[in-house]
């Protein structure tokens, strides 16, 4: 059976070089066995995608450290770029590493999901790594977390990027914002209503689990990075006549990767073309149609999302490459 699938891919490497305050995801450093062993179920991963020549791929890489610092990540990039059956191969990255090595793919393929931290790398290494990617020709786009002490920092970066490059703006975990906050966010971001509150997803028909799936180090196949649930795995291929069309079965959607894919939103026409790399058909205009916001009634404070019901939790002591909460 030839299949058109999108695989949002996550191994068990957890170490970052940036400690950002406020990320939800807890970081470990990773021994070299541990690193060895994610080296290795990538190696995996990207055998079997070169092997599925029938179908139709393509592949985000969502880590929870950081790959481009690792060279089995850019490798893996470059040579799922070069398969005449991969549509699409992009990684949500920090950009604290080198990028001449993406001359030696196909860039027409490859595409990066650019992160901002303030605090974590200096603004010029930061703007340098990007104009890089401009000369490069290499897709990509450019976010920040919207914090307060954020925000000049956003308005200088917009400013400094090409008017094409997208800015988006994520919510920060557990923050409410007002109308005035939200504006001002807004301004740099047409998209930012978007991420402002959780989406209702309970029952809402989402392509995750048909033509979208998360795998894990493991080749366990679940329908998002959001639900434990395994639809079978990837290498045996249990997983394929798992696939169909199925509502979400949690209450709420708050996460990009996730609610760009519930089919009650236009994301896939506002992103066409550019779902995987976040990159909108056009970045300066907000979809016609009522307002995205407020999706959903803002929960109150609370903790991060790491434990918070309708989200993942991070990797601990045990290992699990790809945890999730119960549901």
């Amino acid at each position: 059976m030839n299949t058109e699938l999108t695989i949002l891919y996550r191994g068990p490497l957890a170490s970052c070089d940036y400690d950002c305050p406020y990320c939800p995801f807890a970081k470990r450093r990773d021994t070299g066995e541990q690193l060895r062993g994610d080296r290795a179920a990538l190696e995996r991963f990207t055998a079997w995608a070169a092997a599925q020549t029938g179908d139709r791929l393509s592949v985000l890489f969502t880590p929870w450290g950081e790959g481009l610092v690792r060279s089995w990540y850019r490798r893996a990039l470059v040579e799922m770029s070069l398969l005449p059956h991969v549509g699409r191969v992009a990684i949500q990255t920090n950009l604290s590493g080198r990028t001449g090595w993406l001359a030696e793919a196909d860039r027409d393929k490859v595409a990066l999901w650019c992160t901002y931290h303030p605090g974590q790398t200096p603004y010029e290494r930061f703007l340098a790594r990007c104009r890089e990617l401009t000369a490069l020709g290499v897709r990509h786009s450019v976010g920040i977390v919207g914090l307060d002490e954020h925000l000049e920092e956003a308005r200088r970066l917009r400013s400094a990027l090409p008017p094409e490059v997208y800015l988006w703006v994520n919510a920060a975990e557990g923050h409410t914002y007002t109308d005035e906050q939200a504006d001002r966010w807004t301004a740099l971001d047409p998209l930012f209503p978007y991420s402002r509150h959780p989406h209702r997803s309970a029952g809402l028909p989402c392509r995750t689990g048909e033509s979208v799936v998360s795998v894990d180090g493991d080749g366990a196949v679940r329908r998002c990075h959001f639900v434990r649930a395994e639809l079978g795995n990837l290498y045996d291929g249990s997983y394929r006549d798992a696939l169909g069309p199925r509502g979400c079965p949690l209450d709420v959607c708050d996460c990009h990767i996730g609610y760009v894919h519930l089919e009650t939103l236009p994301l896939y026409d506002v992103f066409a073309g550019g779902v995987l790399e976040r990159i909108p058909a056009d970045p300066v205009r907000m979809p016609p149609g009522p307002a995205p916001a407020p999706a959903c009634t803002p929960p109150p404070a609370g903790p991060a999302r790491a434990s918070a019901p309708d989200g993942p939790v991070s990797p601990g002591p045990s290992r699990r490459p790809l945890p999730f909460v119960s549901r």
